[in-house]
């Protein structure tokens, strides 16, 4: 029943019997519940178990297509990194919603554009606002816009925004209101490491290996809360645990690489980026790791390549256009290519030191101090005690005060009274 059917790529059910759409009526639910579907869903989790994941793919997109109101499905997709973010959207944009179904569609369009410009993401949360206006929950009398799941939602993008005060706190309220949330707790988890929240890290791991010591997450706080104090041994094993326990939980696999990376074992930490970059390939952040692995090495023919197979999985991560900005000036001095890259990266929310620093050692390279100036100032307004930038910054502030000297007219010519002029 489960194994005789097939799908294509694009979710399409090829074989004729299984297309008709059987619906069962269940009394406690609101809607019908599509048979077609669910076996579909059905063979993707087993092709899943089986670490088939390219079936499972597909599986999933046949599910979620036989019926939009299949949320596991379209789940496992995005969770589990299984399309790129040009395979979300045009997934999205092939599902066919009913007209009371407008909440979803915006629902879906804010889980796919996380990584998109700020106006972008945040017209679409405005847009499933409206939607949610219109729909109220006769059981509790609660919004959409109020439900968890909508919050997770834009609490990931806080995160992905780099706004981790905003998110820690948004997640933190969404704990209290339900405690088990897990997937509330994996944002909540990888916010506090951002912020360096040792202390929330201890207790929210401690709390989870009690009640889920069977659950990967729980091991991978353990790894966050020892990765946040600096003992990157005791991080990796946990990580290690996490990998062990489930070894399709991204989050462990790419935590498990960073910390090699941060004892610089860069033979284990490309083998940890290798296996969540095969594992994921909907992810980009292994790729780019293992760019910035070669940047390290110094070898960066073979970074570029990483990070242009990066930009094509997520083109909108600002941290991508940034290390190709680094690449351009490293590997052929192409000044303008890196500033055209950092710009790039300065257009989306997330506004980095580093592409700020970037930019402006890149200007300071081709001798445009007053532009060097500007950015170095925009860095240190973002970190004030950064020594880099503050060094640059007076070289950069003593160049040009060399050069306007130098310019003066009538410097050390002589007066008519036999002075010297200043």
């Amino acid at each position: 029943m489960l194994g005789d059917a097939k799908v294509d790529e694009h979710g399409n059910v090829l074989d004729h019997d299984v297309g008709s759409d059987i619906y069962f009526d269940k009394d406690a639910e609101d809607h019908e519940i599509n048979i077609k579907s669910a076996l579909c869903f059905l063979r993707g989790k087993a092709y899943e178990a089986l670490d088939n994941r390219d079936l499972a793919r597909q599986w999933y997109k046949a599910a979620v297509k036989a019926d939009p109101l299949c949320y596991e499905a379209i789940e496992c997709l995005v969770d589990n990194y299984m399309l790129t973010c040009e395979e979300e959207v045009e997934l999205l944009s092939s599902l066919q919603f009913g007209e009371e179904d407008g909440w979803l569609s915006a629902f879906y369009s804010c889980l796919v554009t996380k990584h998109e410009k700020e106006y972008l993401v945040e017209a679409k949360f405005k847009e499933l606002e409206q939607e949610a206006c219109s729909i109220s929950s006769s059981s509790s009398g609660e919004t959409m816009k109020n439900n968890i799941d909508v919050l997770v939602c834009k609490a990931e993008y806080y995160h992905q925004s780099g706004e981790y005060q905003k998110c820690f706190k948004l997640t933190s309220s969404l704990l209290e209101r339900d405690p088990f949330h897990l997937k509330c707790t994996l944002v909540h988890l990888a916010t506090a490491m951002e912020l360096g929240h040792c202390n929330d890290l201890y207790l929210l791991a401690c709390n989870l290996v009690k009640d889920y010591p069977q659950k990967a997450l729980s091991w991978f706080a353990v790894g966050c809360y020892y990765y946040c104090i600096k003992k990157y041994d005791q991080a990796r094993r946990y990580f290690g645990k996490a990998t062990g326990l489930d070894g399709a939980f991204p989050p462990a696999w790419i935590g498990t690489g960073i910390a090699y990376a941060a004892q610089e074992e860069g033979d284990q930490a490309m083998a940890a980026f290798r296996t969540a970059a095969r594992l994921f390939p909907g992810c980009h952040l292994p790729t780019l790791y293992m760019g910035m692995q070669y940047v390290r090495m110094h070898n960066f023919k073979l970074a570029e390549q990483f990070f242009t197979q990066a930009k094509s999985i997520c083109p909108s991560d600002p941290l991508i256009h940034n290390e190709l900005g680094v690449v351009a000036y490293n590997m052929k001095e192409e000044y303008q290519k890196a500033v055209s890259y950092y710009a790039k990266a300065l257009t989306f929310p997330t506004k980095s030191l580093s592409a700020f620093a970037g930019l402006a050692y890149t200007y300071h390279l081709m001798d445009d101090f007053e532009a060097a100036i500007n950015y170095y100032h925009k860095a240190l307004w973002l970190k004030p005690d950064d020594q880099f930038c503050t060094d640059m910054l007076t070289y950069a502030l003593e160049s040009i005060c060399q050069i306007t000297a130098r310019r003066k007219p009538g410097r050390g010519l002589l007066t008519a009274t036999g002075g010297v002029t200043c």
